[in-house]
């Protein structure tokens, strides 16, 4: 009887265990999250300061259910997390915040999310988050409500892809970002990666944006180029930014110069950093930024270590 019992009970798990692995063929949810604090030293050339930054961390859930063979619903609500300075309702601050449907055809969401000239530069921007992020010196790095966005297929690994910020007034016209990527943007599945994209009145700018960048060996080399525009004209300016990337056992060195020339003169930042790897989650890091501004006559430096995880 004992044997028989447990037969029924293994026949009972295998179903369940089935059951469990076919909703997760049809449906998926993944909560997740980074904590990235620094010690900061902050000289922005009026005065210095030392504090504590919270480097953009945050929190989130997305996930996607299976509505037909060739039709998902997507979405994910993303929230930024002040670790240091905000609390209470001021603590989170929205970013991308959408809903969507994916299939054969590609990708459309409607929310607040990335423009697609933004989403284009891949993994370029060595210092994304902290003092020598790209937006620092550029415009473009616009995350906007009301926007539609579409994301093609891979032809021979060429994407295209859209967005629309619709305007919430008579007065200003509606915005469109346009894209083309080729490749892997971690380099994974091709040698290299290029993309090209143009925004049309988007927050106030149109732009055209030019990257590129590979690996070889051990070491990641990119360029980016973009020329901007005011829509009313009274600011125009070109520039580039080049990054390298050196990973040497559990060690990433990484460089960084970023240049944009305006009428009034030209503004550059260069930035150094070491990043130590715990795990892939886990990392502790160091990063130096300086900058040379001539639109505002000052030299700015910037000094911060600190930790960041993944979860």
């Amino acid at each position: 009887m004992a044997i028989k019992n447990n037969a029924w009970m293994m026949l009972l798990l295998l179903v369940s265990g089935s059951a469990v692995a076919q909703q997760e063929e049809t449906s998926g949810i993944d909560f997740y999250g980074r904590a990235n604090v620094s010690l900061q030293s902050n000289d922005n050339g009026d005065g210095s300061d030392t504090e504590l930054e919270s480097n953009s961390s945050r929190v989130g859930v997305k996930g996607w259910q299976r509505l037909n063979d060739d039709l998902d619903v997507i979405f994910q609500l993303e929230w930024q997390v002040d670790l240091t300075d905000l609390g209470g309702d001021d603590n989170l601050k929205s970013r991308n915040q959408f809903i969507g449907l994916r299939g054969n055809f590609g990708e459309l969401t409607v929310g607040r999310r990335d423009t697609v000239l933004k989403t284009m530069q891949g993994d370029i921007d060595q210092f994304s988050d902290y003092e020598a992020d790209v937006k620092a010196l550029f415009e473009g790095e616009n995350r906007l409500n009301n926007t539609i966005s579409y994301y093609s297929p891979s032809f021979a690994n060429v994407r295209f892809a859209s967005s629309i910020i619709l305007s919430e007034g008579d007065t200003q016209d509606d915005g469109y970002s346009l894209a083309v990527t080729y490749g892997d943007t971690k380099l994974k599945a091709t040698p290299y990666y290029f993309g090209a994209a143009m925004d049309r009145d988007v927050d106030g700018y149109d732009i055209e944006r030019l990257v590129g960048y590979t690996k070889v060996a051990d070491t990641m080399f990119g360029l980016m180029w973009q020329q901007e525009q005011a829509v009313d004209g009274t600011n125009e300016a070109d520039g580039f930014v080049a990054s390298v990337k050196q990973d040497i056992g559990q060690f990433s060195l990484k460089a960084q110069y970023q240049m944009m020339s305006f009428t009034a003169g030209d503004d550059d930042s260069i930035a150094l950093g070491v990043d130590y790897h715990f795990t892939k989650e886990t990392r502790v890091y160091v990063w130096y930024t300086g900058r040379d501004l001539d639109t505002r006559d000052a030299e700015q430096s910037y000094v911060a270590v600190g930790i960041r995880h993944s979860f």
